[in-house]
């Protein structure tokens, strides 16, 4: 369900965005900040940190960042939180998650404890743990924010939050949003996933869906029917004939259409950027992908 497999509109709908309430919002809660999305594309800067290191769940995290000469670039950046499969690691996604910091958003990938590659008791039935792993890292992420001696601090916009993920990394998306998730998580993107119990509850939010037809592993069915679960506006962008995640390697057939798709989702539902949703059908209209949208339910 991982890297193993992975060759190494919703338009004038709300912008609002798992955890239970006590996951603790740290005081973003409020609307989300109100910036244009940015032009062009910035150089991309990479950090590793470990959350935890001493606890029972020590989780190494990736963060990528739109980077400057000097740093971090001038501005703050919208949060995605991104979840990798079984037996995988945030840096095999580097060839999506680079792109979408170059399009500006600062892009965390935690390596879970006990589904990542190497991990010394692996064990599947963890990834319902994963979505509690996700907030801790928000709670984390605001701390670096708030901090003046870190890099990042003054550059997080936590008040726009997306959680994004493949296969197991797309269930932990799912069940990221359950019955009380803060409203500043505004959008998610389940890659070759599907549904945890009790996800897609509390406040709607946009999600969007990404599948290969031909997965043999997470079935494109399974998709689908979280897809008809989810209460906000949802999309399903079906990558045709493909399997379980090549489309995510750079200059595989369907990476274009996915990063395109993908990067103006997160600009709309985290920057509010209209004319990124009018482009999500447009983005998708080519021959190895098709493009459905549903209001919310």
């Amino acid at each position: 369900m991982g890297a193993r497999r992975l060759i190494a509109v919703l338009m004038t709908t709300l912008l609002v965005g798992c955890a239970p309430a006590t996951a603790g919002t740290g005081g973003f809660d409020g609307p989300p900040s109100v910036r244009p999305a940015p032009e062009g594309s910035y150089a991309v800067g990479v950090r590793t940190l470990t959350l935890d290191p001493r606890s029972s769940r020590p989780l190494p995290v990736t963060i990528w960042f739109p980077a400057a000469a000097d740093g971090v670039a001038d501005g703050r950046f919208p949060v995605v939180i991104y979840g990798h499969g079984l037996h995988s690691r945030p840096d095999l996604h580097a060839g999506l998650t680079t792109r979408w910091a170059a399009a500006g958003f600062v892009v965390a990938g935690p390596a879970f404890p006990h589904t990542r590659q190497g991990a010394a008791h692996f064990s599947r039935d963890d990834v319902r743990n994963q979505p509690a792993d996700g907030w801790r890292l928000i709670r984390h992420l605001g701390r670096l924010d708030r901090n003046r001696a870190d890099p990042l601090a003054g550059h997080l916009d936590l008040s726009s939050i997306a959680a994004a993920g493949h296969s197991a990394g797309g269930y932990t998306t799912s069940g990221m949003f359950s019955e009380g998730h803060p409203a500043r998580l505004r959008s998610g993107i389940v890659i070759a996933g599907g549904g945890l119990p009790g996800s897609f509850a509390g406040p709607p939010a946009p999600v969007l869906f990404v599948h290969g037809t031909a997965d043999a592993v997470v079935p494109v069915t399974v998709g689908r029917a979280a897809y008809r679960r989810t209460p906000g506006p949802a999309a399903f962008l079906s990558v045709l004939g493909q399997d379980h995640g090549a489309y995510l390697t750079p200059g595989n057939p369907g990476f274009a259409p996915v990063l395109a798709t993908t990067t103006d989702f997160l600009r709309w539902t985290l920057y509010g950027d209209q004319s990124a949703g009018a482009r999500l059908a447009a983005d998708a209209r080519t021959p190895m992908t098709s493009y459905e949208s549903r209001p919310a339910s």
